[in-house]
């Protein structure tokens, strides 16, 4: 055999050998391996009938199926630029919330005053209402995110009432935002198209203005975040997008961390949202025909980013958004290695009415662990 057919053969056996051992996918994260803990295996915590397991301490790495964005090539070639509508686009996302302003005083509740307030995101003003704690502070502050409320009919400080209240009282500064679109803020028509990712910017900016302001009742370096329904997705996609922000996050009946899941339970069904749709379908392409973008568009991938401690409320009986959604983000944070506890509530649906004591009693031994 001659040296340059020699010389040939060996330059394709390189080039099959380097393709052979390019990354694959994995399997859905939605069945993460969680270890051999026991208490993992069951479901159930032995310390708290009521509770599913903490997770351990968080070592950043990567989620499962992160690999498919993240891994090297082997050449040094510029990653693209994120899709727009993308996690990673919140990711790389220059937040600059500033300006939170104090306006007219809404109620006196002896123990809390409650005020209308405003805040700048990018180039939107924000409304929302802030609650402060009667006596000398500064107080650690909440930043909450209320979940879906049609924006025709939704009003300034809507959703989270009792949680306001309760918290209030509790001596924490309540900030509870409208998200653009709502109430007093500026508008974005196109936020429903966008898979209600800007929310997140939104609450982002929120935590940047408390930070930034010089209210002497705010303690800027004890905050943290609560949500509820869809507004526990857009505090899981603050965690994601801004590590260390806050220092730690209460979550409530939330929506699913894959995309995919929640287009199916409130996109696909709703005859409202026909023309959303088909502007998704017709841009981005629905999930069974674009798995790429959905899943790019949901936190659970990226989830290997949160370093806050996360407590998750969930009723069994839940059909808006159901347990399931939970519990596969529960398995994908403690895969990820991040500090994580899930509370069921037996018989709760997605209200929660009768076991809504017991869990902001929990709520507020968590945040008093660990904001003070």
């Amino acid at each position: 055999m001659t040296r340059p057919l020699v010389r040939l053969l060996t330059t394709l056996l390189v080039v099959v050998v380097g393709i052979g051992c390019t990354t694959t996918d994995r399997a859905d994260d939605t069945a993460a391996t969680t270890g051999s803990d026991p208490n993992i295996a069951t479901g159930r915590s032995s310390s708290d009938p009521d509770s599913e397991p903490e997770s351990p301490g968080h070592e950043p790495g990567r989620a499962p199926g992160q690999e498919l964005e993240d891994e090297p090539s082997g050449q040094s070639e510029v990653e693209p630029a994120p899709h727009p509508i993308s996690v990673r686009g919140l990711i790389e996302t220059d937040y600059d919330g500033r300006g939170l302003r104090v306006g007219d005083v809404l109620g006196e509740f002896g123990e809390y005053t409650r005020y209308a307030v405003t805040y700048r995101s990018e180039d939107l003003r924000i409304s929302g209402i802030m609650n402060v704690p009667s006596g000398r502070g500064p107080f650690p502050v909440l930043v909450m995110n209320h979940g879906y409320i049609d924006p025709a009919v939704y009003v300034i400080g809507q959703g989270l009432a009792r949680e306001q209240d309760w918290l209030a009282r509790q001596g924490y500064v309540v900030l509870h935002t409208d998200y653009r679109n709502h109430a007093g803020s500026d508008d974005d028509p196109d936020v429903d198209y966008q898979l209600w990712l800007p929310y997140t910017v939104d609450v982002v900016n929120a935590v940047r203005a408390v930070k930034r302001s010089d209210l002497p009742y705010l303690d800027g370096d004890r905050v943290g975040l609560l949500g509820r329904s869809m507004g526990g997705s857009v505090t899981l996609n603050a965690l994601v997008a801004r590590p260390g922000l806050v220092d730690a996050a209460v979550v409530y009946a939330s929506t699913s961390s894959l995309a995919a899941d929640n287009w199916r339970q409130f996109y696909r069904p709703n005859a409202e949202r026909s023309g959303d749709n088909a502007r998704i379908q017709r841009t981005y392409g629905l999930p069974a025909h674009s798995p790429r973008f959905w899943r790019a568009a949901s936190p659970r991938p990226y989830l290997d980013r949160v370093t806050e401690p996360v407590l998750l409320h969930h009723g069994t009986l839940d059909d808006t958004c159901p347990i399931s959604w939970s519990r596969h983000t529960l398995r994908a944070l403690a895969a990820a290695g991040a500090q994580a506890r899930l509370v069921t509530h037996e018989g709760e649906g997605h209200a929660m009415y009768t076991r809504w004591q017991r869990s902001i009693e929990k709520t507020t031994a968590f945040f008093d662990r660990h904001l003070h």
